[in-house]
Formats: C-alpha cells, structure tokens, sequence
C-alpha cells in the first residue's frame, strides 16, 4: 500500500460511505452515525480494484476518521470487524455494541 492511494479516500458524509475512486470505479465503507457512534456496515470493492489493499485503505481512513472526530465504533461489517480484531490498538475505538460483537 502506498500513502498516495492511501490519500485518495473520502468521505461522502451526504452518501454515508467512504469512498475509493480508481479505474472508473468507486470502492466503498459505508457507514451509519448516531450521536457519537459510528456504524460500518458494509465494505464493497469492485472486481476490478480488488487485490491490492483498497478494502484496508477504506478501513484505516474510516478509523482515522472516527478518532478524528471522537466516535465510537461499531463494525458490523466483516472487513471491519476482522482488522479491529487483529489490531488491539483500535480498540479504544469500539463502542460497548463493537465489543460485543468481536468478543471483548
């Protein structure tokens, strides 16, 4: 992964979703807010920009965008879910609903 791809997510706060544009397709996090909790609920990367890190960018962008702001996580979504599992360090993220649903 490289920083330059890295900077090309953005949030669409009016679509709910993190976006990633490349090839003339759109990779996306698409996400929930309520109050100061932060839901993502789904993870989509075309076919054609899987295989090189796009759903990790979405992922770390989200997260960073969270501790940015102060929100509590709640990873619904399973690409979400498995990072937050395997990197104990964003865990101080998860809302009391987060950890319940990765076992802490």
């Amino acid at each position: 992964m490289n920083t330059s791809s890295a900077s090309a997510v953005q949030d669409n706060p009016a679509k709910h979703r993190f976006e990633y544009a490349s090839q003339g397709e759109r990779a996306v996090a698409i996400y929930s807010l309520d109050g100061d909790v932060i839901t993502f609920i789904h993870t989509l990367v075309p076919e054609a920009l899987q295989g090189q890190g796009i759903a990790k960018q979405l992922v770390l962008a989200g997260l960073a965008s969270a501790r940015e702001r102060g929100l509590r996580v709640i990873p619904q979504c399973p690409v979400f879910a498995a990072y937050m599992r395997a990197h104990p360090e964003t865990h101080d993220l998860l809302a009391d609903e987060g950890r319940t649903l990765l076992g802490l």
